[in-house]
């Protein structure tokens, strides 16, 4: 191993985004060990660094103890379901990770002295009075509906991580991240760029669920990834929003993805399911002015790298 070289515990590292954040770790000469168990994770996230010197794999649900022999610089805890279908098929394991899973990736950054970052996500503003959502926005969450877990899980990590900075001086970070896609994302998640592409790309009706006029915001895994990097080398305790606030109805959406995929799909409706948000939409003045950082991958652009990798899945 390098002299100084950092080295970094990535949980959830088989995942969407723990993939995508592990490679821009190795590639910035950190030394990474990447955690899962593979409830939603997939070894081909992972496959290519097979062989990697840099790279260290454990199977392991993070909700038990982490042993790991030697110096760590910075935990980043990304293990989590997060995705409408998991809440409703794994709730219990959602709510774990998110609780237990927390504590003990906490517990190993104060043992280690090294800089904690949680990922929390814009679920925890629910469906939100207040647009775009800023950092300081409290939310309005349901506890007993079927997103509950989810959201409270992340609250509550947001907590404890916060607990863990005021009680243990532990270095902490929270990043509420808003919708991110790109290639590596489950095809069945749930979530709306997979189900889209993957309905237009078989040329299946495209589902709208309530009248499409609903919004999100679109950021691109390596934007969304670099802002994370960015903040977690930052001196910034407080939670940072990181996301693309350009905002865009579904039926706008369904519309894009269509002419990008040169698809027959027409659009078919279903009734909005309980506690969907209207609006989601970041406010990023924060993470413009603390981190330097907004995104620049236009939406053409990064759909067409994502379409690319699902026509490899379908």
């Amino acid at each position: 191993m390098k002299k100084n070289q950092p080295t970094s515990v990535v949980t959830g590292a088989a995942g969407f985004l723990g993939s995508h954040l592990t490679d821009l770790l190795l590639s910035r000469g950190h030394k990474v060990i990447g955690l899962d168990n593979f409830v939603t994770g997939s070894a081909d996230n992972i496959a290519h660094l097979g062989g990697n010197k840099n790279f260290k794999f454990i199977q392991q649900d993070v909700t038990e103890f982490i042993f790991l022999e030697g110096a760590v610089d910075y935990v980043w805890h990304f293990a989590s379901p997060a995705s409408p279908i998991d809440y409703l098929q794994i709730p219990i394991q959602t709510m774990k990770v998110g609780s237990l899973g927390t504590h003990k990736a906490l517990g190993l950054a104060k043992n280690k002295k090294a800089r904690f970052l949680v990922a929390s996500t814009s679920e925890i503003y629910g469906d939100p009075h207040i647009h775009p959502q800023p950092e300081e926005y409290w939310g309005n969450v349901n506890t007993i509906g079927p997103r509950g877990c989810y959201d409270e899980a992340k609250r509550f990590a947001e907590a404890l991580t916060m607990a863990y900075h005021r009680e243990h001086k532990v270095e902490t970070r929270i990043v509420r991240i808003f919708n991110t896609y790109g290639p590596r994302m489950r095809i069945n998640d749930g979530r709306v760029v997979p189900a889209f592409v993957s309905q237009a790309i078989t040329n299946k009706p495209i589902t709208i669920f309530g009248k499409g006029t609903q919004t999100r915001s679109f950021c691109y895994v390596s934007d969304l990834i670099e802002g994370i990097y960015r903040l977690m080398m930052s001196d910034y305790d407080l939670p940072v929003n990181i996301g693309n606030p350009t905002e865009l109805t579904m039926l706008q959406f369904a519309d894009q993805i269509i002419k990008a995929t040169g698809s027959k799909s027409k659009l078919i409706f279903k009734p909005l399911p309980q506690d969907d948000p209207k609006q989601r939409k970041p406010d990023i003045t924060k993470a413009k002015a603390l981190l330097k950082w907004e995104p620049k991958v236009k939406l053409a652009d990064g759909l067409t790298d994502t379409i690319a990798y699902f026509r490899t899945k379908v």
